[in-house]
C-alpha cells in the first residue's frame, strides 16, 4: 500500500495512544537502557495479514527495535504459532505494542474471513470474491490489502478509478441508457463501466448498452441464473446483496463471475495475538 497513507494513519494512531507524554507507566518503571526480547504468538486460527505494518509501528516509536518476521502475510496460522520476535528497549516495545497489534489483528481478521468465503466459493465453482467500499474511513488501503492476502480480489479503490452506475444515478438520469450515454460522452472509453440492476428488464437494458460489468443487486439465485443466461459478448456479472457463506454456496453455481461482500471489511472480527516478554 501507499507508505504515505499508512504513515499518516500510524502517526494518528500513536498520537491517540501516547499523547504528549508517552507511556507514563512504562517510562516510570524502565529507562532507555533496559532491553528485552519479546515473542508475538497467534492465539487464533486463520490467515495472517499486516505483519510488515506491525514492524513499522515499532520502528516508528524507536528505530533501534529489531523485528524478525517468522511468518509471511498470507500464511495460515494456528494457536501457538510464533509470528515474530522483537528485541530492543522494553519501554519502547511496550509503547508500540497495542497500536501494532491493533493493526495486525484488524488486517488478519479481514484476511481470515476472506479466506473462509473463498473456500465456500470454491466448493462448487470458481467465482471470484470481491471486496467493496464499505471500509472504515482512512483504512481502505489496509483493508483491501488484507482482502488480497486472504485470496480475495479488490474491486474499485474509490469513486475515481471505475464508473459504477448505481440505482440512484440511473433514476436521477432518467434511466440506465441515459446514464451510460452521459458517462461515455464525458469519459469515452477511459473507464470500465459497471451498472447496478434490480431486475431482468434493467439487465436487458444494460446489455443493450454494452457495459463491462452488470451487478445483480439482491436478486435471488434463480433470478441471477436467468440474468446470466442473457449474457452478451464479454460482459461480466457480479452478484451482490448481504452475501454470507451459505448464500455463496448457492450463488456460485449461477454462472456469475464475481460475488461482492461488504462484510469482509465492514464487520471485522479481530484476530487474537499476544506479545510475550522473555
Amino acid at each position: 500500500m501507499n507508505d504515505a497513507n499508512f504513515n499518516n494513519l500510524l502517526t494518528l494512531a500513536l498520537s491517540e495512544d501516547l499523547g504528549d507524554t508517552g507511556d507514563v507507566t512504562s517510562r516510570a518503571i524502565f529507562d532507555d537502557s533496559q532491553t528485552i526480547t519479546a515473542i508475538l504468538k497467534s492465539k487464533d486460527s486463520g490467515v495472517l495479514a499486516g505483519l510488515p505494518f506491525f514492524g513499522q509501528v515499532f520502528r516508528k516509536v524507536n528505530q533501534d527495535i529489531v523485528v524478525e518476521e517468522m511468518k509471511t502475510d498470507g500464511d495460515e496460522l494456528e494457536p501457538g504459532d510464533i509470528v515474530a520476535k522483537l528485541s530492543g528497549s522494553v519501554a519502547s516495545i511496550l509503547e508500540a505494542e497495542r497500536t501494532a497489534i491493533n493493526f495486525l489483528s484488524f488486517m488478519s481478521g479481514i484476511a481470515t474471513i476472506t479466506a473462509e468465503h473463498i473456500k465456500a466459493a470454491n466448493d462448487k465453482g470458481q467465482v471470484l470474491i470481491l471486496d467493496t467500499r464499505k471500509t472504515l474511513p482512512g483504512y481502505r488501503t489496509l483493508s483491501k490489502y488484507a482482502v488480497s492476502k486472504g485470496g480475495g480480489k479488490n474491486h474499485r479503490m474509490g469513486l475515481y478509478d471505475m464508473v459504477m452506475i448505481k440505482d440512484n444515478h440511473a433514476d436521477a438520469a432518467g434511466g440506465i441508457t441515459s446514464a451510460v450515454q452521459k458517462v461515455r460522452d464525458k469519459w469515452g472509453t477511459l473507464y470500465r463501466i459497471e451498472v447496478e440492476c434490480r431486475n431482468l428488464e434493467e439487465v436487458k437494458e444494460a446489455l443493450d448498452c454494452a457495459v463491462d460489468v452488470i451487478m445483480l443487486d439482491n436478486m435471488t439465485a434463480r433470478e441471477t441464473a436467468e440474468a446470466v443466461a442473457l449474457r452478451k459478448g464479454s460482459v461480466e456479472f457480479e452478484a451482490s446483496g448481504n452475501m454470507d457463506l451459505e448464500k455463496i454456496r448457492r450463488y456460485n453455481n449461477t454462472g456469475v463471475d464475481y460475488i461482492s461482500i461488504g462484510k469482509l471489511t465492514h464487520s471485522v472480527t479481530a484476530f487474537d495475538f499476544s506479545l510475550v516478554m522473555e
